[in-house]
């Protein structure tokens, strides 16, 4: 019975492969890293989703790039947000022969990535990874569609400085590339705002105790806590905070905290109230097809949104533009086309630096009013 499924299975296979030939259709891959398993494998999902969402929306209306009909088709590999993982499922995507990637999600993982890439001339579009170092070695295959941590750290350290009126903090990174530059960002520029810095503390990103850190950090009384993490670290801290009776600390983080699921993380501490987070880019009300398309995702993966899939639908879709424009998804024809990109997006209007980053990036301050993310601009 196996032996005859699999014989089914594979005759199906090799029907649909014969059938899209004889119909002329050519299969273009596009590749997508994300985690899709540990601790941050909640994002990696609603990336999966995001990519897919858009694969599944070309091909419904019909792909052709230099007079062929194109049927996408996604590859997707698991990053589990280690760099070592990160390079061979780059490696491996390069071998597959894919004609862009979607991706990574944290900037640990893709800078280390990026040089694979560069190396087989595969271009790759990030909608999350933050950290500025990752364009500096400037590849001519690296595109980031969101503000770098430069600007996030920068907007955090502003508000703190100038609407709170904050004069101390502590700052906690993950020992992470995404977790220690946008605390080092935030770090520096409150400290020029004229806030003191009274208290450096690290941990990991597979950390969830954090007693020991937060019990050095409340003998020096900060008014806030900066946290250079994501939010699997995030809302545990949240919860120590509320138990050591940090009740009143305010708690920054970056893009990698500022997440739909942080209140279910942070378990009902009441300190999901003391939390600004920044994005980079605009809010989903702001973005300029951002609420249609969420309906349209909430219908699709129901439960499923946690931050980053409208731009990693973004990134899909403005490969495939770029292909179109070329006549080819030949990297080497059209790299070009791609940083010369003008596409009218769901997050935004993109257009790129020399450098592949995205010109005049937004940014957006949240909170969380009644356990809910809320835009504060």
């Amino acid at each position: 019975m196996q032996l005859k499924l699999k014989l089914t299975v594979a005759a199906t296979i090799a029907a649909v492969a014969s059938m899209a030939a004889a119909q002329g259709v050519t299969v273009v891959k596009i590749g997508n890293v994300a985690p899709m398993s540990g601790p941050q494998a909640h994002y990696g999902k609603d990336i999966e989703n995001g990519v897919r969402m858009a694969i599944d929306d070309m091909n419904a209306q019909g792909v052709v790039i230099g007079g062929k009909k194109v049927k996408l088709e996604l590859v997707n590999e698991d990053d589990a947000s280690d760099p070592k993982q990160g390079t061979a499922a780059a490696q491996k995507l390069c071998d597959a022969k894919v004609a862009g990637v979607v991706g990574h999600l944290n900037s640990g993982t893709t800078i280390p990535a990026s040089k694979v890439y560069n190396d087989c001339g595969i271009p790759h579009v990030t909608g999350a990874a933050t950290n500025p170092s990752l364009t500096k070695p400037g590849y001519k295959t690296t595109f980031r569609i969101i503000a770098n941590d430069n600007a996030l750290g920068v907007g955090l350290a502003m508000y703190a400085a100038e609407t709170l009126k904050l004069k101390s903090v502590a700052v906690i990174d993950d020992r992470t590339a995404y977790g220690q530059g946008v605390a080092n960002v935030f770090k520096r520029a409150a400290a020029e705002k004229g806030i003191k810095v009274v208290d450096e503390q690290f941990t990991t990103d597979k950390a969830t105790d954090f007693m020991a850190i937060l019990t050095a950090i409340k003998a020096k009384n900060p008014d806030g806590v900066f946290f250079g993490g994501m939010d699997p670290q995030a809302g545990p801290m949240l919860r120590q905070m509320e138990q050591l009776g940090m009740a009143n600390v305010k708690y920054f983080g970056g893009d990698g905290i500022c997440t739909t699921e942080l209140p279910r993380l942070a378990a009902g501490a009441k300190t999901i109230g003391n939390v600004i987070c920044a994005e980079g880019g605009a809010s989903l009300a702001k973005m300029p097809g951002g609420l249609e398309w969420k309906k349209r995702y909430d219908a699709k993966y129901p439960g499923q949104y946690v931050l980053y899939s409208p731009y990693k639908y973004d990134a899909t879709m403005l490969l495939v533009d770029a292909m179109k424009r070329a006549g080819s998804w030949d990297p080497k024809v059209y790299i070009p086309e791609l940083l010369k990109s003008n596409y009218k997006g769901v997050t935004a209007n993109i257009k790129f630096e020399p450098n592949g980053e995205l010109v005049n990036p937004a940014i957006t301050l949240y909170v969380y009013k009644d356990g809910k993310k809320a835009p504060l601009n």
